[in-house]
């Protein structure tokens, strides 16, 4: 029998970037353990950036009617059961172990049979499914991780619609170096004659998946920047316009601080119309739901003047600077800063420097192999253009010196998900002790 604690670091201990299994192993090991995505209202997500804010404002907008919905996301930011999520709260303990043993019974029957083990990510998915099924959840939201098309969340079969998010350069090494290869990869989800939403920005991207879509005889909705109005933008949040095609014109607020979630809203709301037939809901019902949506990381308020960001390519970076650009006409910033050692952090750093002016920058460290060095990381900021740079290895001790220098001004925790993490759990424990 497992504990907890061994049950998660026997999940650790797979590797996470290894050679995938194929769908159809993926496919196998679902139908061994039941088929738990048989008969489900499944709504696949995928995408560069904003898939997780997508599912967020889908899963809330269901559990306002009342419905039972479950959410598999990736990655966590401080406990691994965040990935398994019914109704916004993550799986207890019990839960999580319960549905381990059984995914790992199932590994080990596949390698005394001399097949092979699920990926780190593949096992997740497994137990998420497994997860939901013993829930008897109404719905299940599924967040592709690392692409689409070979992605194991891809091995359901019937999903009552595909949404795909702003597409940009991201994982180049796997998805392919042109905006086209990279659509493509994410248009794999895409069923036959199962409901396509999608960014409509990218042109380039657009066509990719509209020809998949027409290809597969599918109905497509395209969601673009057009189809808003802003209306107030504030720390607090966004209040806006968002021209859908069934409920019209429709004034959303959505509490979180960055622009960029207007078109994440407006794509969840656009997927609620195409699927209204399976839910029934009406449009304030919906407004409701988008105002209560959570999401860790997101430009997310953890303390007064304390906004978490998990932007760590280049998209995500361009849409931070767009938001600290808004505000750094009334308030003095300060930067929390890290990335991994495999992002393009020159790239990353000069474009946030670009136009923005920062009151104070700390850089600081991340635990593990992909560590990028502050002192390194500083020197860069400092050949940006910024002069009051401080480094601080530990990111907790980082964090204070950071939250001290802000005074009266914001404070943004950006460069990794793993940072925000790392942050969040500390500011938990510190309010909490």
């Amino acid at each position: 029998m497992f504990t907890y604690d061994e049950a998660v670091n026997y999940i650790e201990d797979i590797p996470k970037f290894t050679t995938k299994n194929k769908l159809e192993h993926t496919r196998k090991c679902l139908d061994m353990l039941g088929s738990p995505d048989k008969d489900r209202k499944i709504i696949h997500v995928a995408g560069t950036n904003g898939k997780g804010s997508v599912c967020a404002f889908l899963s809330t907008m269901l559990e306002e009617h009342g419905f039972r919905c479950g959410l598999f996301t990736s990655p966590h930011l401080v406990k691994i059961n965040e990935r398994f999520q019914i109704n916004e709260i993550m799986v207890s303990d019990e839960a999580f172990v319960e549905a381990f043993l059984r995914v790992k019974k199932l590994a080990d029957e596949l390698l005394e049979a001399g097949d092979y083990h699920p990926t780190y990510f593949e096992f997740l998915f497994l137990m998420g499914m497994v997860i939901f099924q013993k829930e008897n959840v109404d719905y299940i939201i599924l967040e592709t991780g690392l692409g689409g098309r070979l992605d194991a969340t891809n091995a359901v079969l019937n999903p009552i619609a595909c949404v795909i998010t702003s597409i940009s350069l991201d994982h180049v090494e796997y998805l392919g170096n042109t905006i086209a290869q990279i659509a493509g990869e994410k248009a794999g989800i895409i069923k036959p004659q199962v409901p396509v939403i999608f960014d409509g920005n990218n042109q380039e991207a657009a066509e990719v998946i509209k020809k998949r879509a027409q290809e597969l005889e599918c109905p497509w909705c395209e969601v673009k920047e057009e189809n808003q109005k802003l209306l107030d933008f504030t720390p607090e949040g966004i209040r806006f316009i968002s021209q859908s095609a069934v409920y019209g014109d429709t004034e959303l607020f959505v509490p979180f601080t960055a622009k960029y979630q207007m078109m994440n809203a407006s794509l969840a709301l656009e997927t609620m119309g195409v699927l209204k037939k399976y839910h029934g809901m009406e449009k304030m019902e919906l407004v409701q739901g988008m105002k209560n949506t959570h999401w860790q990381g997101r430009m997310e308020t953890i303390l007064p003047g304390v906004i978490v960001d998990g932007a760590h390519n280049e998209d995500g970076i361009a849409k931070f600077v767009e938001t600290v650009r808004h505000f750094q006409k009334d308030y003095e910033i300060t930067l929390l800063f890290t990335t991994v050692s495999d992002k393009e952090f020159p790239d990353m750093i000069a474009k946030i420097c670009d136009g923005l002016h920062f009151e104070n920058v700390v850089t600081t460290e991340i635990w593990g192999s992909r560590k990028q060095s502050a002192l390194e990381l500083a020197g860069l900021f400092k050949e940006n253009g910024c002069e009051n740079v401080l480094v601080e290895t530990n990111p907790e001790k980082a964090f204070e010196k950071a939250y001290k220098l802000k005074k009266d001004g914001l404070l943004f925790v950006v460069g990794s998900l793993y940072l925000v993490g790392e942050i969040k759990d500390y500011v938990r424990r510190r309010v909490h002790d």
